[in-house]
């Protein structure tokens, strides 16, 4: 038993170092940094997109550029609001003035409706008053001269109204080529930067870097190009809507001043008739 009992002794003083070595030898693990809100707040601050996303950082990130982008984004924003509230039914073409047009010339009322179209801030009492106050001013003039006059004031008007929405048009068209142009100047100018230094890790960075905010150039004239084109679709119809109506409205009055033609014609007729015949008589 004592042999036994020092045989295990023995045995312990050889096995504990070989046990210890193992646990001595491992390290613990690093723990995972712990990032506090300043450092995140440090971190979004250094990325470019979170500084894209103020007015400095954009600035900052598409160079010169950026200043005419935004100078169109503006006037397409007061454009678009613009033609909101300009392009309806009210401002070519109304209800109210149809009524008032029609009861005047049928009785003849020119110098009311006259008045009338003055007042009145719609394409359509444009044309009328160039038509009116061009038979007024000549009144030997033929019904197919004052017809001449009407339709050369209401093709103006169109034109006017269609030049109008065209600015929308080429917004949509500059826009992409802007941001198109500060990408491939800022392209250069990465290129240019790298190619003074040795191609390495750290110039593929700045290669990316300086890739993505060229690229944020075509992104803001895209941005900006497509609601303007969008815009200008969408009041290219109304336009066109809003001119066949006017185109229908002139031709509705036109046919009422015939008439009023033909009538004076035969009041002029009837009242030479009589007096030709005494002279005969």
């Amino acid at each position: 038993m004592h042999r036994f009992l020092s045989l295990c002794a023995l045995l312990a003083l050889f096995l504990l170092p070989s046990l210890e070595m193992p646990l001595s030898a491992q390290e613990p693990a690093p723990s995972a940094p712990v990032v506090t809100y300043p450092q995140a707040e440090a971190a979004a601050a250094e990325n470019p997109y979170a500084k894209a996303l103020t007015l400095e950082g954009y600035i900052e990130a598409t160079g010169i550029m950026a200043y005419p982008l935004i100078a169109l984004s503006m006037v397409a924003f007061f454009l678009i609001v613009l033609y909101t509230f300009t392009i309806r039914q009210g401002t070519v073409v109304s209800d109210a003035f149809m009524n008032s047009a029609d009861a005047m010339i049928r009785k003849q009322d020119y110098l009311g409706l006259l008045a009338v179209c003055n007042r009145r801030n719609e394409a359509i009492a444009r044309v009328t008053s160039k038509t009116l106050d061009f038979a007024t001013r000549n009144p030997t003039a033929s019904f197919e001269e004052v017809k001449e006059v009407t339709e050369a004031e209401g093709n103006r008007q169109s034109s006017l109204l269609l030049a109008r929405i065209a600015y929308l048009g080429d917004i949509g068209a500059v826009a992409p080529m802007l941001g198109l142009l500060g990408t491939t100047l800022g392209m250069i100018t990465t290129f240019h930067n790298i190619s003074g230094a040795d191609y390495g890790g750290s110039n593929q960075l700045g290669l990316a870097q300086g890739v993505s905010e060229a690229l944020l150039c075509t992104a803001s004239g895209l941005v900006i190009g497509i609601p303007a084109l969008i815009g200008y679709s969408i009041f290219r119809g109304k336009a066109n809507r809003l001119i066949s109506e006017m185109e229908a409205a002139m031709t509705h009055l036109m046919a009422l001043l015939a008439v009023q033609y033909k009538r004076a014609a035969r009041s002029a007729a009837s009242s030479k008739g009589p007096s030709g015949d005494s002279h005969a008589m």
